[in-house]
């Protein structure tokens, strides 16, 4: 493997032409459900995956069981679905990735993410992959916003928030989505080998960020979709303050990882020059009158804005040489992941 060799930018050139139409040989569809004490929704869930889909010859439901304690795993279990189960609960996101990880290994060529809860409509699989299938895209999100009549019914706190992550996203991204935060979503084979996600709490926001910045080829499918849950809270979003912070820092970290120049450079460039412009008004103030009285305060205050502007400036060529170094080793990931997902699984 000589992928060190490729540069950042020749790494994007091959990456715009990854989307095939999908072979339809033996394709298989893996719905995987991230479930937390979900007894009251998941068999309904479960039993409403569609058994037979157009291009797709196989179709198995897999069940990640985040640490439930009430009777999840066992009615799961007798829906025919696989189940996964994680010895503690450690979050929706991480619970996302071992379901993503779990359908590789079943070989599946389509992953479709989809809540216990029943706020999502399994009967829109079909529809929902349709762009896969086609070769369209590689990753297709239900969109609850981009059409006026499927706005759910749901607190005005939450479209507000919502409509303003979007913004946010849309910002890093340089792209035009209308709903980031919705969980139910498809991905083709090649998506899932490319994605890298690190948030445990969620991984919504997160998932668009990393695929977008790696050429993936994306869009939304408008779907109804329920706007709050029948049974229990949510876990993720039943606290707003939380689920705001949390996300928050999902995402200022995606920001410095994928925006360097802007989350770094900036900031420092416009501390540096406020810096220049406290200094050269303090020499024309002192070529005219011989001292810096009243400004002397000035003196240091310029010195430590020019010098926090540089350590910035700095920090951003740093970060881009970190992110360009990034770009190269997440290719050599996706290969190695190739590899080793193309095997056989394990039979115990």
């Amino acid at each position: 493997m000589n992928q060190p060799s490729l540069s950042p930018a020749a790494v994007r050139q091959v990456r715009i032409s990854n989307i095939q139409p999908l072979n339809t040989s033996a394709p298989k569809l893996a719905v995987i459900i991230p479930a937390l004490n979900e007894q009251a929704t998941i068999k309904d869930v479960i039993n409403r995956i569609p058994d037979h889909l157009p291009r797709v010859k196989t179709i198995e439901a897999i069940v990640i069981d985040d640490g439930s304690t009430d009777a999840t795993v066992a009615l799961s279990r007798q829906s025919g679905a696989t189940v996964v189960s994680h010895s503690h609960n450690q979050g929706v996101g991480a619970a996302f990735q071992t379901g993503l990880k779990t359908a590789l290994q079943t070989g599946a060529s389509i992953i479709v993410n989809i809540d216990a809860d029943g706020q999502f409509n399994p009967q829109d699989i079909s529809t929902l992959i349709n762009p896969i299938t086609h070769g369209q895209a590689d990753f297709v999100t239900a969109t609850r916003f981009s059409d006026p009549k499927n706005i759910p019914d749901m607190p005005a706190i939450k479209i507000w928030g919502n409509k303003w992550m979007v913004k946010i996203i849309n910002f890093i991204t340089k792209k035009k989505f209308t709903d980031v935060s919705c969980g139910f979503r498809a991905y083709s084979r090649e998506a899932a080998l490319r994605l890298t996600l690190f948030g445990h709490f969620t991984y919504t926001q997160e998932t668009f960020i990393d695929l977008a910045f790696k050429d993936i080829k994306m869009t939304e499918v408008p779907l109804k979709i329920r706007g709050e849950r029948q049974f229990g809270k949510s876990r993720v979003a039943s606290n707003l303050w939380r689920y705001g912070l949390k996300t928050a820092t999902i995402i200022f970290r995606a920001a410095r990882d994928y925006r360097p120049h802007y989350f770094f450079g900036v900031p420092g460039t416009a501390i540096f020059l406020i810096g220049i412009a406290q200094g050269i008004f303090l020499l024309q103030h002192f070529i005219k009158t011989g001292q810096t009285f009243p400004y002397r305060s000035l003196v240091q205050l310029s010195g430590v804005f020019i010098i926090v502007g540089f350590l910035m400036l700095f920090l951003s060529l740093l970060a881009d040489m970190i992110q360009r170094n990034r770009v190269i080793t997440e290719e050599a990931v996706y290969h190695a992941r190739k590899i080793a997902y193309s095997q056989p699984p394990h039979q115990p």
